[in-house]
């Protein structure tokens, strides 16, 4: 029975991380994508594992060690491009590459052996504690209340940033702010799906949602339920076939996707159908 689930905490805790990190990466992944930045996502998650690696080493959460160095990484991957005359994709593969190589070269260098890794690889929902929920709900209450204050700013940054400096608004605030956030967005989703398969929250849902909703603020909101429904859907089907529930719930989201993209395309040849058909 799907209720039964329910007596246990480690599922009712799955539940509600999927429904904080669905509301997380459906804001964050909308603005990711509007903008383009998906590669910039990928290079930010993959250079945390630089911070996991030390936070092993020091004896500390790893998930600290990782959102300094993604904080650092988004940061510094905007300030290289933006005022050190450095190539986007340069920039990426840099961090990308020495985030990955510190990680391994701290785990290392960890006495003993590193504990819960593969959790961080590739994720563990179900692992989801009480400390990582609290996290996760003042990280969600930060991000919605900066998307409704500034939504203005950022849906106008969003599509055309020359003609919001042009009126001067706080451009470069708001673009260190909304990096800073997703860094955060992707350390605590990393428990979720893995550093592999974090970046699937971030642009699936919202591809998904992009192929019906017709404003940014639409897309967002189709995205968090998007995401919420899989992440449900991914849960419940890992349990009952004994996968990991990380990898489950991503292709559950590819499945939605193509299911999504087969009845827009349908939806599109009916049109063009009623258009010929009304030209006779």
């Amino acid at each position: 029975m799907l209720t039964d689930l329910f007596q246990y905490t480690f599922f009712t805790n799955a539940l509600e991380a999927s429904l904080l990190i669905s509301i997380l990466c459906g804001l964050a992944g909308t603005w990711i994508v509007a903008r383009r930045l998906v590669f910039i996502a990928g290079g930010i998650t993959h250079a945390s594992f630089g911070g996991i690696g030390l936070g092993y080493f020091l004896g500390l959460n790893p998930l600290i060690g990782a959102a300094v160095f993604a904080v650092a990484s988004a940061n510094g991957m905007l300030f290289a491009t933006r005022k050190g005359n450095l190539r986007e994709d340069s920039a990426i593969g840099i961090l990308w590459s020495l985030g990955m190589a510190l990680g391994v070269l701290f785990i290392f260098l960890t006495p003993g052996y590193a504990p819960n890794l593969m959790t961080y690889l590739f994720g563990s929902l179900l692992t989801v504690g009480l400390a990582e929920l609290n996290l996760m709900w003042l990280l969600a209450g930060v991000v919605v209340v900066f998307f409704a204050l500034f939504y203005r700013v950022i849906l106008t940054i969003a599509f055309d940033e020359s003609h919001a400096r042009t009126m001067r608004l706080p451009v470069d605030v708001v673009n260190y702010a909304l990096m800073t956030l997703i860094a955060l967005v992707i350390v605590l989703s990393i428990r979720v799906s893995g550093i592999i398969l974090v970046i699937s929250f971030l642009t699936i849902p919202q591809s998904t949602a992009n192929l019906f909703a017709r404003s940014f603020k639409q897309i967002m909101y189709a995205s968090v339920g998007i995401s919420l429904f899989t992440s449900v859907g991914g849960l419940y089907l890992s349990y009952w076939l004994n996968v990991p529930s990380g990898a489950t719930i991503i292709v559950v989201m590819v499945v939605v996707f193509l299911i999504a993209r087969l009845f827009a395309g349908l939806g599109k040849l009916r049109k063009s159908g009623e258009k010929k058909t009304a030209a006779l």
